[in-house]
């Protein structure tokens, strides 16, 4: 799942990318509204992390223009103005939750993952599908107890298809989730992923399959018995 980060501050900024990541969260990061609008524009992000004080805006105005645009993005703000009074603004205003600065990087990976549930975006920590389970916290795939080794984005692309088992996910999406707007993609990168997951999978005698939807994308699905 790709996050996208909204935070002036380029330290803290670089902090959370790289924790995110550890714990398998993909990320891109914006300084400004006007970036972040853009990214959101060409970008499919799992939610969004947003503060408020930004140099050219007030994250407020960025949540409520999203919002009026139906734009159901899980947002999750972090900022310094803690008091009662911003924590009602934000969440009138569409946030999904509120953290005030400083935080514990362990709370906000658990609020995050609270905000996704309730979007319908996570399912829990461990995803079940045939003789396969993928544990979302550590990205890490077991059949029948045994521990299947995947690179960081082949565990993207499996969590991503068992999100959305027997439901197309398009090319497009895989390659907003799989890699950053910086990433200088191959036209056939997505499906060079796609294959080296499937001999993985069928190295592991796994009970699902990747079906390629010719011109759309892919889908993962139980084996038919």
């Amino acid at each position: 799942m790709r996050l996208l980060l909204v935070e002036d501050d380029a330290e803290l900024s670089a902090a959370l990318v790289a924790d995110l990541e550890r714990r398998g969260f993909a990320s891109d990061s914006a300084a400004t509204c006007e970036d972040a609008a853009l990214f959101v524009q060409t970008i499919q992000y799992g939610a969004m992390i947003l503060d408020l004080g930004l140099p050219d805006g007030n994250g407020l105005d960025m949540i409520r223009r999203l919002r009026a645009q139906a734009n159901p993005l899980p947002i999750l703000v972090i900022t310094a103005r803690g008091d009662l009074e911003s924590r009602i603004a934000g969440l009138e205003a569409g946030a999904d939750d509120y953290l005030a600065k400083p935080f514990s990087p362990d709370e906000l990976v658990a609020r995050l993952r609270a905000v996704l549930r309730r979007g319908g975006s996570y399912q829990g920590r461990e995803i079940v599908c045939g003789n396969l389970v993928f544990d979302t916290d550590n990205s890490q795939l077991t059949v029948v107890g045994r521990v299947v080794s995947l690179s960081q984005r082949e565990s993207a692309l499996l969590g991503l298809l068992l999100r959305r088992t027997g439901l197309v996910v398009t090319k497009r999406l895989a390659e907003d989730q799989l890699f950053g707007a910086q990433d200088l993609l191959g036209s056939n990168a997505i499906e060079v992923y796609v294959h080296r997951l499937r001999q993985k999978l069928e190295a592991a005698e796994t009970s699902v399959e990747i079906v390629t939807i010719r011109g759309v994308g892919y889908l993962l699905k139980p084996v038919a018995e």
